[in-house]
């Protein structure tokens, strides 16, 4: 059983999925979580008569393979983390099912941005779209570890539309950064070039961002936060802005440039071009 309020990771032996295990095990010391390590592999398809001897042995290979993948995501887990509660799962299953199940008792959930055997073509396929889409947590897509330059290195950035739906999202990005010790900067991308009947859109807009994050400056006095109001597409704004960052937010659906996040192409270009984690909140 996996507890409650875990970070869960899944894993494959991958270099990105040990990434993605590192930067769990250090969220959940930072935040006093429990880590939980999932790996998930799928028996491979038997087209032809095989002797049950043989079968008996291609599965203890993949099973001991699954426990060895097991054993080196705890023990760099261990490493980042020596006093974290460590909980590890190996299920026989398509790759998003576990997870998501395992995302009903999460806090957050994290993966690599690529991946082999039962996580194979996590970023790019339908694995982390179904991930992003359902899962019932936050889930961080984990990058490369060394990223360029950027007019936000060192802190968070968020991506906010004035959306009812973008208080958790807020949330998330103040947590993250009051942990980390760092600032957070909420960005707002809009389109002059939109169809508009006001001439005062930029001001419209500048209100709409201040609205968005009222209140959240005093409950994280700690948070050096501050408003970025951007000309442009979200997807391109937001990618820019990711450059040194440590993690990019973006709520799951919104308006405007928002609009359709998960399964449009804001989400899509961020999860796959953000030069740093993105963490894709419900």
């Amino acid at each position: 059983m996996i507890p409650e309020h875990s970070v869960v990771v899944g894993v494959d032996g991958s270099r990105e999925s040990l990434q993605a295990v590192v930067w769990a095990a250090a969220d959940a010391s930072r935040r006093g979580r429990p880590l939980h390590i999932a790996h998930t592999f799928t028996r491979l398809p038997v087209y032809a008569p095989i002797a049950a001897q043989a079968l008996a042995q291609l599965e203890r290979g993949m099973h001991e393979a699954a426990n060895a993948i097991i054993s080196e995501a705890s023990e760099r887990a261990q490493a980042v983390a020596p006093g974290v509660r460590l909980t590890t799962s190996i299920q026989i299953e398509s790759p998003a099912q576990p997870l998501l199940r395992a995302s009903e008792r999460a806090d957050t959930l994290v993966v690599g941005n690529r991946g082999r055997g039962g996580f194979a073509g996590l970023l790019l396929g339908s694995v982390s779209i179904e991930l992003a889409a359902h899962a019932s947590c936050p889930v961080v897509i984990v990058r490369e570890a060394d990223r360029p330059p950027g007019s936000e290195a060192g802190r968070v950035v968020i991506g906010v539309d004035g959306s009812h739906d973008a208080d958790r999202a807020l949330q998330f990005a103040f947590e993250q950064a009051s942990y980390r010790g760092i600032g957070l900067t909420a960005v707002l991308a809009y389109d002059p070039d939109l169809p508009s009947h006001r001439d005062d859109l930029e001001d419209l807009e500048r209100r709409t961002l201040a609205e968005s994050t009222a209140g959240w400056t005093g409950k994280y006095p700690d948070v050096d936060f501050r408003q970025d109001l951007v000309r442009g597409g979200a997807a391109e704004r937001l990618t820019e802005r990711s450059a040194g960052a440590e993690l990019l937010v973006v709520g799951s659906r919104g308006r405007g440039g928002f609009r359709g996040l998960l399964l449009g192409s804001v989400s899509q270009i961020a999860i796959q071009h953000a030069a740093c984690p993105v963490a894709v909140v419900r």
